[in-house]
């Protein structure tokens, strides 16, 4: 089915110049609460389908000299309570992105954006919450979705020397 969903994409467009990989699944799992199925989940929509999606693209991206770039998070490298299977799921995808940069060059870049916090939860987090990740953050704001948007137009167009980075737009939070 991936394969098929790449193959689409050049019959419409004629080339494949870039895949971003910005499908996520985010859910708790408590230790404890752990089950294999949710597990599978995170690691299947998080690590898995970008690993096989880039196999799928990059016939084709070795032809246009593309780019992919993965969407992976602050907590691909920081743990964050409750969330171990997701960690696991986006320190995978961090790997991935890693080591197909080493696969794919000199043809492919690879590389991965990690968002902090971008969008604020409209319900289950108090002003509290906000003001304590504020505090630990030394831009103390959230980011946009449109400096996310311009981090990877600038990786899928710009950055012809950067590949199998992280790029971390987190405000500075993991310096803190």
């Amino acid at each position: 089915a991936l394969a098929d969903l790449v193959e689409q994409a050049v019959a419409h467009f004629g080339r494949l110049d870039a895949l971003v990989n910005n499908a996520s699944n985010f859910f708790a799992t408590p230790l404890g609460q752990i089950t294999a199925e949710a597990v599978d989940d995170l690691y299947a929509v998080n690590a898995r389908a970008p690993l096989l999606l880039a196999q799928a693209a990059a016939p084709h991206l070795r032809r246009s000299h593309g780019s992919i770039i993965n969407l992976t998070d602050l907590h691909g490298s920081q743990p964050m309570r409750d969330h171990p299977a997701y960690c696991m799921a986006k320190a995978a995808l961090e790997m991935v992105t890693r080591s197909l940069a080493l696969e794919l060059a000199p043809k492919v870049r690879v590389n991965a954006v990690a968002p902090g916090a971008i969008l604020w939860p409209e319900t289950g987090k108090d002003d509290f919450a906000r003001e304590a990740l504020l505090a630990r953050t030394p831009l103390a704001r959230i980011g946009t979705v449109e400096e996310i948007a311009e981090a990877v137009r600038w990786l899928i167009a710009d950055a012809g020397f950067v590949t199998g980075h992280t790029l971390r737009l987190d405000g500075g939070r993991t310096l803190s």
